[in-house]
């Protein structure tokens, strides 16, 4: 498992460096002047997030830690959305909104799982009194 981590980790910092050093060094657009964090930086960090969660997915024993590295998953995702809108609104290729109206989307789905999973758990504790997920076999003969 830790070998999986650091190969990710190492593959989006390998990433970073290669595509910073593609971005040209008069920075271009409407924003030249302004020192501003780049779209690369914010793929990094969603990526990082992104990995922090999926290790929290597949290590952890407790049903709540896992929802909530599920939604630093979601978080992530949202990130590369703003980002990507950000970046291919100053390129001229979309409006403003397109961006923001799929983190909407995915906040309102976000928290319908959380709504919906929480319920579960909440009903299974009520029932057996523990929420590790080994101890999860309500479906088993």
């Amino acid at each position: 498992m830790n070998s999986l981590l650091c190969s990710a980790l190492f593959f989006l910092f390998n990433a970073a460096q290669a595509a910073q050093q593609a971005l040209p060094e008069d920075g271009g657009g409407p924003l030249a002047g302004l020192k501003q964090a780049g779209t690369v930086n914010f793929v990094v960090l969603a990526g990082l997030l992104f990995v922090v969660g999926m290790a929290g997915v597949l290590t952890r024993r407790n049903i709540i830690v896992i929802f909530m590295s599920i939604e630093l998953m979601l978080n992530a995702t949202n990130l590369n959305f703003i980002a990507f809108a950000r970046y291919w609104q100053l390129q001229g290729s979309l409006t403003a909104a397109n961006g923001q109206m799929f983190t909407l989307f995915v906040i309102v789905v976000a928290a319908a799982e959380a709504a919906i999973g929480l319920a579960l758990i909440l009903a299974h504790y009520r029932n057996r009194k523990t929420v590790e997920v080994d101890e999860i076999d309500l479906l088993k003969w």
